[in-house]
């Protein structure tokens, strides 16, 4: 009994000898000995504190010793990451992942020697067919058009994903609009507004428009149109995106945590500083697939004719059928849809948000391809697929599957530096990309920076290239559900095509038989007033 008391108060117990003994030794023999005696006498304190209090039972049972283990636990995710996580682990990053985008970023070939560490015989594993007559592409600046008459804009097939000011640095909002400058692509806002930050970049810029209407709202947090058509009036700006949800919170409103509203966050959004800033659940603008459209034709008005798309995280089918089919019975359309995957990226979010609420990218882009085709949209409204994409690959398969362009964020935060800390909401982002304390962002440098962020899309690109002309082909536009082939067991692989549901092209107008059956059994049940289904007889 006494052994194990012992053992839990051994720390302590020697912090008590051992500023005795330092006490006794700094009388008799040199007064340094009392800075050691006074450290350890306050860890001796210190103890006597942990075994008085309560609260924590570990620290009260184990004084000094149990503080271990939560010193131990609060670096478990770093000791994680870097030492026992396999390279391939997906956390949400493999280190191979963040490895690819690090050297693309910097120049570096990003080559693997002595090949593969994937199992090829793996469940779900994947790969894109190549030819045994590849081809070769002189112009690898693909570009998809979007929206019609003068104000169309010419679409890179990878362009960065939504990033808001506040939600990330002042400096690190700039690199990225400065590397999409540098580069020839696009730069989403996010919801957080058209800062001076993105306009100092001059790179092509996406404005984000959601729930909270931030840059172009009263006071009373309404949307107001002489302010959204004073800014989307800037050349800067080429297309405006509505948000109704987001992959990572579907039906859940942004959160920037007070500690990053600082008045100059503040008065970009037009919001209260160092106070919560929760965006609503729902737009007040629009209740029925009807009034959004007719929001989204407004806007196109609003800003002189520039491309204006939704984006979503697809949750019940119904909804989504019923925005198509107002679409269609209004005879007015969209000029892009961005798909948002539940894997998506965010600074915060509740948990059960992150990992349980929203249809996964693959499977939401499958679903908006087909109902577009099978409404006959499909050639004017264009698709964006955003939601974990990192490689080449990954943009080569996607587009396959039904996208036209994809977004990413988080790779391109990699390109700034990012190490994947996973500290994004406490503004103590250790490279001072999500953060807005000056103290930690004064490492970002804004020309370096984004010459990296240009670097990873250009190599990015050439990569998409490379596989394309493996594959025989001569453009992204010849990508289909043919090229991607999947595993379905050890002795079963199927392609992408006969795994996934296909629609023919204006097969809803015509009143067929389709085989996704979510279309199937919603199309003919919604309406353009109303979100909800009509219930069947």
């Amino acid at each position: 009994m006494m052994s194990v008391i012992w053992g839990r108060f051994t720390l302590w117990a020697a912090m008590g000898l051992a500023s005795l003994a330092s006490a006794g030794l700094g009388l008799f023999f040199h007064p340094s000995f009392w800075i050691i005696g006074a450290a350890a006498f306050s860890l001796f304190l210190l103890g006597w504190m942990d075994y008085a209090q309560k609260r924590r039972g570990v620290i009260a049972n184990y004084p000094l010793l149990g503080r271990m283990r939560y010193i131990l636990e609060s670096i478990r995710p770093e000791l994680r990451q870097y030492f026992w996580e396999a390279d391939t682990d997906e956390l949400p990053y493999s280190r191979n992942q963040r490895a690819m985008v690090y050297q693309r970023a910097k120049g570096i070939l990003a080559a693997r020697p002595l090949g593969t560490v994937l199992d090829i015989y793996k469940e779900d594993y994947n790969w894109l067919n190549h030819s045994i007559q590849p081809t070769h592409i002189e112009n690898k600046d693909f570009r998809v058009c979007v929206g019609e008459g003068d104000k169309a804009y010419d679409c890179a097939i990878l362009n960065i994903s939504g990033t808001s000011f506040g939600a990330m640095s002042p400096p690190a909002i700039e690199a990225l609009n400065t590397g999409a400058r540098l580069g020839g692509f696009a730069h989403n806002t996010g919801e957080g507004a058209f800062s001076k930050y993105h306009a100092a970049g001059g790179g092509d810029v996406i404005w984000q428009i959601s729930t909270g209407y931030f840059g172009c709202r009263t006071k009373e947090g309404r949307f107001d149109a002489d302010i959204f058509a004073k800014t989307a009036s800037q050349p800067q700006i080429k297309m405006i995106e509505i948000k109704l949800s987001q992959g990572a919170k579907p039906g859940h409103g942004g959160m920037l945590l007070a500690p990053k509203v600082t008045p100059e966050i503040a008065e970009t959004r037009g919001i209260e500083p160092y106070q919560d800033c929760i965006s609503p659940s729902h737009h007040s603008e629009f209740s029925t697939p009807r009034s959004l459209i007719e929001f989204a034709a407004r806007l196109r008005q609003l800003s002189g004719g520039k491309p204006v798309g939704i984006k979503l995280c697809i949750g019940h089918p119904w909804e989504f059928a019923a925005i198509v089919k107002a679409m269609v019975e209004m005879d007015v359309a969209v000029d892009f849809i961005t798909v948002d995957g539940a894997e998506g990226g965010t600074g915060a979010a509740p948990v059960e948000f992150t990992d349980h609420l929203g249809c996964p990218l693959r499977d939401a882009l499958v679903y908006v391809d087909n109902a577009l085709k099978g409404a006959g949209l499909r050639k004017r409204v264009k698709i964006a697929a955003s939601g974990k994409i990192v490689s080449a690959y990954d943009v080569v398969r996607h587009i396959a599957l039904g996208a036209d362009w994809c977004n990413m964020a988080r790779p391109f935060m990699f390109a700034l530096g990012c190490i994947q800390a996973r500290d994004c909401a406490s503004g103590n982002c250790p490279t001072g990309l999500a953060t807005m304390n000056p103290h930690r962002y004064r490492v970002v440098d804004v020309h370096e920076r984004a010459k990296r962020v240009a670097n990873f899309q250009k190599n990015t690109i050439e990569a998409v290239a490379e596989m394309l002309e493996a594959a025989g082909l001569n453009g992204p536009h010849q990508l289909s559900r043919r090229h991607i082939v999947r595993r379905l067991s050890a002795s079963q692989i199927q392609l992408a095509d006969q795994i996934y549901p296909k629609v023919a092209e204006g097969a809803l107008l015509r009143g067929e038989t389709v085989e996704d059956p979510r279309l199937a059994s919603y199309w003919y049940r919604v309406t353009p007033d109303s979100f909800a289904p009509i219930e069947a007889k």
